[in-house]
């Protein structure tokens, strides 16, 4: 079925571009090919694109473009794009080193499921994470694809600290903290990895549209990585793409 786009205002410097309300693959695909010939076209006037679940945010300077004029601009551009092969997306493997003082809840989501740690660890770890869009905090994946067979509730009292690296599962969702924050997930283990530097180009490790893939390390391997200055994050090519 086709994609049907609905562009509003959002505020007076910035156009809220909606692709519908289903949060999937598809949709997101269809974002991230319209994110990227909107930017190729470098369009004078704005500022940022905002890519979400379902929408993009389009900020600009009423000074430099109109409204009537970016909105045109968008039209054109999602409609020529539309047969754009997208990007190949790329597959980060991130280390993890579940369970103990810095995965507290592992045990938790064991029981919650009836399933062994082992078997949260197994699951966890199997499965490529798409990464529909980043927030909350400045380098903060959002991330689908967590089996139900892992799911577990959020805690009733949110922690007020959270160690950076932590990897949580809320819901039907999972992640990784790229700083200390207060949380409310089950919180299963933690990454050497640091995910977020200001003092980097960019200073994000991922972006949207790439992939997570999660793979356990012991607590030996954890210090290893994190002691490392030069740790090269391994990469892939998705499959099928």
């Amino acid at each position: 079925m086709e994609i049907e786009i609905e562009i509003v205002p959002l505020g007076d410097r910035a156009i809220l571009v909606s692709f519908g309300d289903e949060i999937s693959e598809r949709i997101h695909r269809k974002i991230q090919q319209f994110v990227g010939s909107f930017e190729n076209q470098r369009v004078y006037g704005v500022v940022e694109c905002v890519p979400a679940y379902t929408t993009v945010a389009i900020y600009y300077m009423p000074s430099k473009i109109s409204y009537k004029k970016l909105t045109e601009k968008v039209e054109d551009i999602y409609f020529s794009s539309k047969g754009t092969t997208h990007v190949e997306s790329v597959v980060y493997k991130i280390p993890v080193y579940y369970g103990g003082e810095t995965g507290p809840d592992l045990s938790f989501v064991a029981e919650y499921n009836q399933i062994s740690e082992e078997d949260v660890i197994q699951i966890h770890s199997s499965q490529e994470y798409l990464i529909y869009m980043m927030g909350f905090v400045p380098g903060f994946p959002y991330l689908g694809g967590l089996s139900k067979k892992i799911a577990a509730p959020r805690l009733e009292v949110p922690r007020p600290k959270t160690a950076a690296g932590s990897v949580g599962i809320g819901g039907e969702q999972t992640g990784v903290y790229p700083a200390e924050v207060p949380s409310g997930w089950r919180i299963i283990g933690i990454t050497p990895l640091q995910l977020f530097d200001i003092k980097k180009d960019p200073p994000s490790l991922l972006s949207s549209g790439s992939y997570v893939k999660f793979f356990p390390v012991d607590y030996e391997e954890f210090l290893h990585i994190k002691a490392d200055e030069h740790y090269k994050v391994e990469t892939y090519k998705k499959e099928g793409e």
